[in-house]
């Protein structure tokens, strides 16, 4: 197990990312559970409530490359315990009121966005892959996005409990005990240690950065795929509780997806990160987004079940966060390391783009037409175009001039 690990800093910090990212997405995979707890305690409507969740999705997107930039100049640790201050400040702002309009807004989808981008995915993920090589990169980040699938798993259940047994204010009081543990665990994610070999990327500027990497096709495919991934994993981690209901299946239902979900993506990121030290990532994404709209298409057209829920639970929890090793691995590959979290972030802001326009538009076309439909085959058309944008991806690494040390 340990052979791929090449030091005890790089060890130790893949665990305490481990643990950050279980907290953070753990917490983030949630929020759809309070929709009919803060629908008759607070009258949020489904737009008011999809709102909320996109604007949480587009400010974790936005901060996602400026708390990327920051941890690449001055490190994990720091910028993480940042976001998890950030990210208790907006569960208390939303415990303690008020919570209604505008402040709803501001407490559950700005402030907890601005905090995600710092906790949630591309800055631990991208600290871990600076210690590892190319060779081993995906198993490493494949590990630390499993992690989040166990909070996945485990958070849905918890938060569930708690709001039939204790309320929607107590459980938010709970979620403050985990965030400060996920702080705790900030201070272990270490910096990588000190190359002696320097090459062009280590005098890069802002704007050198930025411009390489847009001028590179292959990147720019890669934004635009990515906004595919999160449009449909907030679709569905948003309305999955709303649309079960309406299908008559509501109770655990959608606790049962959420769960499965997050137990099944253990196996989806660990099998993408063995496979993307194995063969082609721009293929194996290509391949995943195609299964995504097999599977959305089979789940929506077959009779509401609770065979239909396992079944949809299982099968797009394998594709959940599978996108993310091989994504962030591709960044890595073609650009190197030494900017991964900044560049890596921005990728992700398109992800968070396309987060917004699920939680919106699913709350937007049931508020209007009654339905979610539409915005499942918004979500099918999607695949088909992540599926074309992901194959002329050249995964080469750009050539650089080495400088003297």
């Amino acid at each position: 197990m340990i052979k791929f690990i090449p030091n005890k800093i790089a060890l130790i910090t893949m665990l305490a990312a481990c643990a950050v990212i279980l907290v953070s997405m753990g917490l983030r995979q949630t929020f759809g559970l309070f929709f009919n707890a803060f629908e008759e305690g607070l009258n949020c409507t489904r737009t008011e409530f999809g709102l909320a969740i996109g604007i949480q999705m587009l400010f974790w997107g936005l901060f996602a490359p400026i708390f990327g930039l920051v941890a690449d100049k001055f490190g994990g640790s720091k910028t993480l315990i940042i976001g998890f201050i950030i990210f208790g400040l907006g569960i208390y702002m939303l415990y303690s009121g008020p919570n209604t309009g505008i402040y709803f807004q501001i407490s559950l989808g700005v402030l907890v966005g601005t905090a995600l981008g710092a906790t949630a995915m591309s800055v631990p993920v991208s600290e871990v892959g600076k210690h590892f090589s190319n060779e081993q990169r995906t198993i490493a980040t494949g590990i630390v996005t499993a992690a989040a699938s166990i909070g996945y798993f485990l958070a849905p259940l918890f938060t569930k409990y708690t709001l039939s047994t204790t309320g929607w204010e107590q459980t938010l009081i709970y979620f403050l005990y985990f965030i400060f543990f996920g702080g705790v665990a900030s201070l272990f994610i270490l910096p990588k240690k000190q190359e002696f070999e320097l090459k062009k990327e280590e005098n890069q500027n802002f704007t050198e950065v930025l411009t390489e990497a847009f001028l590179h096709k292959g990147y720019v495919l890669l934004v635009l795929g990515f906004f595919v991934c999160g449009f449909q994993i907030t679709l569905v981690g948003t309305h999955i509780p709303g649309y079960m209901q309406d299908k008559g299946l509501g109770g655990w239902s959608a606790t049962i997806i959420l769960s499965l979900i997050g137990l099944f993506n253990i196996i989806g990121t660990l099998g993408m990160g063995y496979l993307g030290t194995k063969y082609s990532k721009k293929k194996l994404l290509s391949i995943l987004y195609a299964l995504r709209a097999l599977v959305i298409f089979i789940f929506i057209f077959s009779p509401a079940s609770i065979f239909s829920a396992v079944f949809f639970g299982c099968t797009f929890g394998v594709l959940w966060l599978s996108t993310v090793p091989p994504t962030n691995g591709i960044v890595a590959q073609i650009f190197g390391t030494k900017n991964l979290s900044f560049l890596f972030g921005i990728v992700f802001l398109s992800h968070q783009v396309g987060a917004f326009a699920g939680a919106y538009l699913g709350g937007y076309f049931f508020d209007n037409f009654g339905s979610y439909d539409y915005a499942w085959y918004i979500a099918i058309a999607l695949s088909i175009f992540a599926v074309a944008v992901h194959l002329p991806i050249n995964e080469k690494p750009i050539i650089r001039q080495k400088i003297n040390a």
